[in-house]
């Protein structure tokens, strides 16, 4: 039999998603709903039917990686399943779409869900082991969150492979904020998480209101309709014109959205951030309307060049795959100019960014027990590399 879901938006619901005999899925807007759940699903258009598998952009909202296996392994349901682990998982997802039973059932929580990381009713995309949490501000730690309730932070922890990801990250994020300014970063911090013997990276969600309330968030593989691919490698197929024409084409404010991210990919490249991907983009709710949302989950990959980690762009330029060491100004300049800035503005990026770039750099503050060989210090070896290569500096 053919399974179904209830579709809620901001805790309404605003449709109906169900299998179809073709082996695809559809959402069907219910008669009176008039509010876009998301940019590729226009209301103008009733029912959006995708021919294989579950719809991208319901897709992308399941996790992946580490907590897609725990989740799958918990509730007994295959890996492979997008639909059985949003029914089991998707009523609280990343941004204001959530995905509810059709039959209106409580989810049970299992003895050990909890203890897993696999909380019922929550979910968060993304590779990367993370937990939804919850500060207990009497403790001052940090524990994951139940299945209802708040959800403010997402807290991520280091993986097998690479090393020192969280060190990484936060770093990475310190960095950004220090060149970008620090609205353009979401809120960070490290922390610990009650029932974890690691350190983890807490980062404050921004699809939350400071009373709770849900947000519209997209990223950009949702509103491409990307599906995921196999191994998730749907997300790396894409230029980054084709990110900045999501932009001009959605953002409440093309022409400012459009050098902020400008800016933010120069600095990537500068900081050899090679996993820029779709799911890395994200438009957010606003009272203006739809804006680029801040800086989320960056790495410092070059740091990794040495462990065989892909050294070039996440995203094609053009039509091409691009190498770091091929990245510079003019690149940029011509890339600039392609996705419709003025010459003057472009300049201007340059000439603030070159501006900033020290005192940003003055953040990786290398331990004198670490140098000249220690994690830090092959970190700030790559962004000075860069903003010599890029910057010119």
């Amino acid at each position: 039999m053919n399974r179904a879901a209830k579709i809620s938006f901001k805790n309404e619901i605003a449709g109906r998603l169900e299998e179809t005999a073709r082996g695809g899925t559809r959402f069907i807007y219910h008669e009176n709903w008039q509010t876009p759940i998301g940019c590729s699903l226009p209301v103008r258009q009733r029912e959006h039917e995708w021919n294989d598998g579950l719809h991208p952009f319901f897709q992308h909202l399941g996790a992946e990686g580490w907590l897609r296996e725990r989740q799958a392994r918990v509730a007994h349901i295959a890996e492979e399943d997008d639909f059985g682990l949003l029914l089991r998982y998707g009523a609280d997802c990343i941004g204001a779409v959530g995905v509810l039973p059709d039959d209106g059932a409580d989810i049970a929580v299992l003895p050990d869900a909890l203890a897993a990381g696999a909380t019922p009713g929550r979910t968060v995309s993304g590779v990367q082991r993370k937990l939804l949490v919850v500060l207990n501000e009497a403790a001052q730690i940090f524990e994951p969150a139940a299945s209802t309730g708040p959800a403010p932070f997402i807290a991520k922890f280091n993986s097998e492979r690479p090393e020192a990801i969280v060190r990484n990250e936060y770093l990475s994020l310190r960095w950004m904020a220090a060149l970008l300014g620090a609205d353009e970063v979401t809120a960070f911090a490290l922390g610990r998480v009650a029932g974890y013997d690691e350190g983890a990276l807490v980062v404050t969600r921004f699809d939350r209101t400071q009373a709770g309330e849900k947000l519209r968030a997209e990223d950009f593989a949702q509103i491409l309709n990307k599906p995921r691919g196999i191994d998730f490698g749907g997300k790396y197929d894409a230029s980054y014109e084709q990110v900045a024409e999501i932009v001009r084409n959605y953002s409440a404010r093309p022409e400012i959205d459009l050098l902020r991210l400008f800016r933010r990919l120069i600095a990537f490249a500068i900081i050899a951030n090679c996993d820029a991907h779709l799911k890395n983009f994200t438009l957010l709710e606003t009272p203006a309307g739809l804006r680029l949302s801040p800086i989320y989950d960056v790495i410092n990959v070059g740091c990794y060049a040495q462990d065989g980690f892909a050294q070039e762009l996440a995203l094609r330029i053009g039509d091409e795959t691009v190498r770091l060491d091929d990245v510079n100004r003019r690149l940029f300049e011509t890339f600039g100019e392609r996705i419709g800035l003025p010459a003057r503005a472009v300049a201007r990026a340059f000439a603030d960014l070159r501006q900033r770039a020290p005192q940003a750099n003055a953040v990786l503050d290398i331990p004198r027990a670490e140098y000249p060989i220690g994690f830090v210090a092959r970190f700030d070896e790559v962004v000075r590399n860069g903003c010599l290569r890029i910057l010119e500096q």
